[in-house]
Formats: structure tokens, C-alpha cells, sequence
């Protein structure tokens, strides 16, 4: 079942936290990958230094994040790599989750020949690890690109479903590569299933 418009306007801590255990759709040209969402990174926009709306900073880029809940936020790093996020809260308040890493769950041949150009049984133990354990590897498994910028969440090319799951537990942590943004870095913000091995940062 499709997660509801309801779910993504709530607190962004929240959103964040249960976004773990979900199963993460994209489908292209009727190709379906899928993953269950195991990290996330919650970003608090106007008062969180790490956020790309900090001080209500508004740009071309970061304009999906000032829209309604339930929509993505897709964003070019490093001149290279995308990586995916979800709008939380509500309309003008510009914050969202960064999709971290996920264990893929369908379309698995078709992550490995995206990201390696190789099939699945022909992977080793680091490529494995390494397919969708990261924001970029896992939107470059799933072919996600700008394309995906301010998609509606609840349609049916990129959403969220319910997964059955066995309890787990959820480790918070600092979240990565944000070293600039003074005492924001050390906010625990950063969410992820424990044990799990596709997690990018333990």
C-alpha cells in the first residue's frame, strides 16, 4: 500500500524515522526497482545550518522544498551525482529527507547493470555492498534524475509503500558530510535500521 499525502506532512524527525523499513519505488518505462529504505537524514530548513534553506535561502534549485508535503526534492552534487529527498511539513516551510541508503528489494539486475554495467551473480562481496549504500549510488541504481524533481510522491512513477518488517531497531547518528555547518553537524539527525549492511556510514 502507497504511503498517504497525510504521512509526509508531519514532523520532519518523525517522517524521517518512519521512512526506515518503507520500500522505495521508481518505475521507468514499466522497469520497476524498489528498495527498502534503511538510512535517512532529516534537514530542518530556515533554522538548521546544514539545510539548503537555511536562513530561508531560496533558489531555483531548493524550490521544490518550499512546496506541499509528499513531493521530491531532487538535487545535483559535485557537477556528477543526484541524490533524493522527501518534503515534509507544509507549503513554505522548506524541509525534507535525504534518502540515504537502501537494501534493493526488485529490479536488482537492473540496479547491478546500472551502476557496474554488469549482471548481479557477477558482483563481488564490495560491489554488492556498494550498489545502493549511499544518496547517489542508490539514485544512480534507480535512475533518478532531475526528471524526478517535484513529483508527486503518491503518484505512480516514484512513491513509498508499506513493507512487512521484522522489528528493528534504529540508531541515531550524526549526519555525513556536512562538517561546515557549525553546531548543526553534530545534530543526531541522522537515522538508520541497525546491523543493517547496505547502511552508508556506521
Amino acid at each position: 500500500m502507497k504511503l498517504p499525502k497525510e504521512f509526509y506532512g508531519r514532523d520532519t524527525i518523525v517522517v524521517a524515522k518512519e521512512l526506515l523499513g518503507k520500500n522505495f519505488v521508481h518505475v521507468v518505462n514499466g522497469i520497476k526497482t524498489s528498495g527498502k529504505i534503511v538510512e535517512t537524514e532529516a534537514y530542518r530548513g530556515i533554522n538548521d545550518k546544514g539545510a539548503h534553506a537555511y536562513g530561508g535561502r531560496r533558489t531555483p534549485r531548493n524550490e521544490a522544498l518550499y512546496g506541499e508535503p509528499g513531493y521530491s526534492y531532487v538535487y545535483f552534487i559535485y557537477g556528477l551525482y543526484y541524490c533524493m529527498n522527501v518534503v515534509a511539513m507544509k507549503k513554505d516551510i522548506p524541509e525534507g529527507v535525504l534518502i540515504r541508503a537502501i537494501e534493493p528489494t526488485e529490479g536488482i539486475e537492473t540496479m547491478s547493470e546500472r551502476r557496474f554495467e554488469k549482471a548481479y551473480s557477477e558482483l563481488n562481496k564490495y560491489q554488492v555492498k556498494n550498489l545502493t549504500n549511499g544518496p547517489s549510488k542508490l539514485c544512480l541504481a534507480m535512475d533518478i534524475t532531475k526528471k524526478q524533481n517535484e513529483m508527486d510522491l503518491c503518484g505512480d512513477e516514484l512513491y513509498f509503500e508499506e513493507l512487512k518488517n521484522e522489528p528493528f531497531e534504529i540508531v541515531e547518528a550524526k549526519r555525513v558530510g556536512i562538517d561546515y555547518a557549525e553546531e548543526a553537524k553534530d545534530y543526531l539527525w541522522r537515522f538508520y535500521i541497525k546491523g543493517n549492511r547496505y547502511v552508508s556510514v556506521k
